[in-house]
């Protein structure tokens, strides 16, 4: 558990300093700008450097973002998740100010690939160990143990915002190499994490009643048991079936590894659910 918790911790820190290299290095350098939070704070430190006698560094302002959405987060999805996503945003918050501003290239498209590129290598691999970068993360956490609502059309405004803004301000040129940094980076997070919204995980297993009552104390999902048995074995088995979302991926296959390592799960893509999509 001990060896777990620091590789976490590791992770984390790794996909704070990459975030922060994309900023710092690639990004801020040629005024293309990132998406959700992180783009919200780059463009209100432009904006006020520019328009107003106040300077305030972009990582501060990530962190006061973020502080009223980590509240949330820890009431509504979970102290774990909330913690580890909080810790990632203050060390993205601390390593853009210590690490220094540099330009890499002259080529804004160079800088926007590759900066969206690094940047959802830090956040794919956050995501994929139970922790997020924080920002709308923690928002789609809070919207799908609350209700069945797809954080997609809030995740397209705020970054449609964004590049509205950037492109009024400071030229649609910029508001283009700002959607090519969204594509590259939302094509990286899908390799590395999963691209899609809800998954059908399908549990073969002989602690049915177990493993039952560790996810339903762990995540707000309904699951339906069917009898099973191995056709070489013979064996009478149960298979649990259960729908859950991307972000929660991380959380249920570490209550399958802790109460029947030897489970056999299948992890496939949900296109649809009709019905109740939560658990009372």
């Amino acid at each position: 558990m001990i060896w777990l918790q620091t590789k976490k911790i590791f992770i984390v820190i790794l996909g704070a300093i990459l975030n922060a290299l994309a900023m710092n290095f690639f990004l801020i350098p040629a005024n293309v700008y990132s998406s959700g939070f992180t783009g919200i704070a780059q463009l209100l430190s432009k904006v006020l450097s520019d328009y107003s006698p106040i300077h305030v560094s972009m990582g501060f302002l990530l962190l006061v973002l973020n502080i009223p959405v980590a509240i949330l987060g820890w009431k509504k999805v979970g102290k774990s998740f909330t913690f580890y996503s909080f810790i990632s945003v203050v060390l993205s918050s601390l390593f853009l100010t210590i690490i220094p501003v540099y330009k890499f290239s002259q080529d804004i498209l160079l800088n926007a690939v590759f900066g969206g590129v690094i940047q959802a290598i830090g956040v794919g691999i956050t995501l994929k160990w139970g922790a997020s970068t924080g920002g709308v993360d923690i928002i789609a956490m809070v919207l799908s143990r609350m209700k069945d609502k797809p954080v997609g059309p809030y995740m397209f405004v705020l970054n449609a915002i964004i590049v509205m803004t950037a492109g009024y301000l400071y030229g649609w040129e910029k508001a283009l190499y700002t959607l090519v940094v969204l594509y590259a980076s939302t094509r990286v997070i899908d390799a590395i994490h999963t691209r899609h919204a809800k998954l059908t995980a399908m549990i073969i297993t002989k602690n049915a009643e177990e493993l039952k009552q560790a996810i339903h104390a762990s995540l707000v999902r309904g699951i339906t048991m069917l009898p099973a048995r191995g056709a070489f074995s013979n064996e009478p088995k149960d298979m649990l079936m259960i729908v859950i979302t991307r972000y929660e991926l991380y959380d249920l296959e570490k209550i399958i590894k802790d109460v029947d390592p030897h489970a056999f799960t299948n992890i496939v893509q949900t296109a649809a659910v009709y019905g109740f999509f939560r658990r009372e």
